[in-house]
């Protein structure tokens, strides 16, 4: 017999419009993406048998000894967080209304209690260490949650609304009766985050055919979307690789879920979570959920078989058992799957995920024992190659630097070449047309250059080309464009290193010569400082050079990259 599980925390309907029409007098909060998540698990049951978010007591229960009060096992702590400022608009006893990001609303919560929390002693007890520098899920403690965690009671009023992939989010009560319909009594949970191939499915059935199991493979609905490509592809690939599975024995389901990256704690919540949505038993990797797993780094944060350790050691009172997950190669010479830890390791065929991107962005073969022709097709569809993709070309300098000038030169020869559209976003049109209001402050102009980082991105994602010329002075802009833009396509960054000296000679606008006299301020290079690029594609100092012979260097490097034909 299958434990009882409750439907949701949503209420009945008749008490909806009570709660909407008290929720217009309550404080309210915008929950971000990771909330969004834990509270869509929270009112799901997914987070089973939490029934809303913890407080003090419980939180540090679950801190020191990965346990509820009551002894029931539970190792990651689920708390509301807010910055001091909403922390100071509540108190015990507060109804305060949690909508999503659109303002709809969500939930009602009742404030048991409210803390300022200890977050170093979190992060020792719950990612092992407390140096934001050497691991993510503490900088993102650090930085991204609030200061104060509140507790409370939930009134569930609706699930996040979710338009994409509808039928495959399946809430635990929804899941448990599928399986039972289809009289699935041993479920093996598959967490996914990853492109999936022909060696994971050999892998998959080799466990599940151990373990006596039907498959429950659950991906991650990603925190990024709806504006991310590779979540849909991803998801896409997914239906393409359940389809190479007998149909009785595989369901796929989305789960939203906001990862931590903690590594054996967070392998054993997951365990828990799968146990919630019906499984028996649960695949483990020897780097589950660590941060470093995938980076094509050789270390890991986490030690190797930690996470695996975990899960079976509390899988008797789990109620989940712990299925390691044993990675698979083709072996060349025997023309077959194996595991990779059976054998030589220069006798099997493996392609990195980064070997097989290059492949794909240089529009090579992908070999049949590698992935089915579904998936490869879908991956084509969305990661063409360097040559029909986007690409923002983002320069930096002075001003009188000749980044302007190399812009419209550029902006010509892409429309001579005629493959993409092409769109000049030159400092001051920007400035003139889309950030007219902003100062020259460091905060207004790191926003200027986010700005155009976010036209440049849409632009790049959309398969066009965007020349970007502003002054850019800031290290800390350029990063938060690069990281932006390189999820779409190219980005290259040209360091137009023209001496300050030359900028001034050219001085069209006389700006200089105002800032030499006291006459204007936040002029860069006189009044403002200017930080160098740390690590630019190309460094180009038009002292030294034409304007044409700057604009060849770059459709060199371009054409050398795989962005021109």
């Amino acid at each position: 017999m299958r434990e009882f599980y409750s439907e949701s925390l949503i209420v009945h309907f008749r008490r909806v419009e009570t709660l909407r029409h008290e929720a217009l007098s309550c404080t309210a909060i915008d929950l971000n993406g990771r909330q969004l998540c834990d509270l869509e698990l929270l009112l799901n049951r997914g987070f089973y048998p939490l029934t809303g978010y913890m407080d003090k007591d419980v939180y540090e229960s679950v801190v020191d000894t990965m346990r509820l009060p009551d002894g029931t096992v539970w190792p990651m702590p689920i708390c509301l967080d807010v910055n001091e400022q909403t922390a100071e608009r509540l108190t015990i006893g507060d109804r305060v209304a949690l909508n999503d990001q659109e303002g709809f609303l969500l939930a009602i919560l009742t404030v048991t209690d409210l803390w300022k929390a200890d977050k170093k002693k979190e992060a020792k007890a719950v990612y092992g260490t407390d140096d934001p520098a050497i691991h993510p899920g503490v900088m993102q403690l650090y930085d991204r949650v609030g200061e104060y965690y509140v507790g409370g009671d939930l009134e569930g009023v609706s699930l996040p609304i979710h338009y994409d992939f509808q039928q495959l989010r399946l809430a635990p009560s929804e899941t448990v009766r599928r399986f039972t319909m289809n009289g699935w009594r041993r479920v093996l949970g598959f967490h996914a985050d990853e492109y999936l191939h022909c060696a994971h499915r050999e892998m998959v059935m080799e466990a599940a055919r151990e373990a006596g199991t039907a498959i429950f493979l659950q991906p991650v609905a990603d925190l990024s979307h709806p504006g991310n490509l590779d979540y849909y592809t991803q998801i896409r690939c997914y239906e393409a690789f359940t389809k190479q599975f007998p149909s009785h024995m595989i369901q796929l389901g989305l789960t939203p879920f906001a990862t931590r990256k903690a590594g054996p704690r967070e392998a054993l919540w997951q365990a828990i979570m799968r146990k919630n949505f019906g499984c028996s038993h649960f695949m483990v990797a020897e780097d589950h959920a660590d941060p470093f797993k995938g980076l094509g780094r050789g270390e890991r944060f986490y030690t190797s078989g930690e996470a695996q350790k975990l899960v079976a050691e509390f899988a008797a009172e789990t109620g989940i058992e712990m299925v390691p997950k044993r990675e698979m190669g083709y072996h060349q010479e025997e023309k077959k799957y194996v595991l990779l830890d059976e054998v030589d390791e220069e006798e099997v065929a493996t392609i990195t995920s980064r070997e097989l991107r290059l492949r794909l962005e240089q529009g090579e073969s992908i070999p049949e024992w590698f992935s089915y022709p579904e998936i490869v097709d879908e991956l084509r569809r969305s990661f063409p190659p360097k040559s029909k993709q986007g690409f923002t070309i983002f320069m930096s300098g002075f001003s009188g630097s000749g980044k302007s000038t190399i812009a419209k030169v550029l902006l010509v020869k892409f429309m001579e070449m005629c493959d993409r559209p092409v769109t000049l976003l030159d400092g001051d049109i920007v400035r003139t047309n889309l950030s007219s209001e902003l100062n020259f402050s460091k905060e207004h102009r790191n926003l200027n250059i986010t700005r155009i980082g976010f036209v440049a991105s849409e632009i790049t994602k959309n398969g066009g080309v965007a020349l970007c010329a502003p002054i850019a002075p800031y290290e800390e802009s350029r990063q938060a464009n690069r990281e932006l833009i390189s999820q779409y396509g190219g980005y290259i960054e040209v360091y137009v290193s023209t001496p300050l000296e030359v900028c001034e000679s050219r001085d069209r606008k006389g700006l200089y010569a105002k800032a030499r006299a006291g006459k204007v301020k936040g002029v860069t290079g006189i009044t403002d400082p200017y930080i160098p690029p740390s690590n630019p594609e190309l460094t180009i100092d038009t002292s030294t050079v034409t304007p044409m012979e700057a604009v060849q260097e770059i459709l060199l490097y371009l054409q050398k990259q795989g962005y021109i034909a």
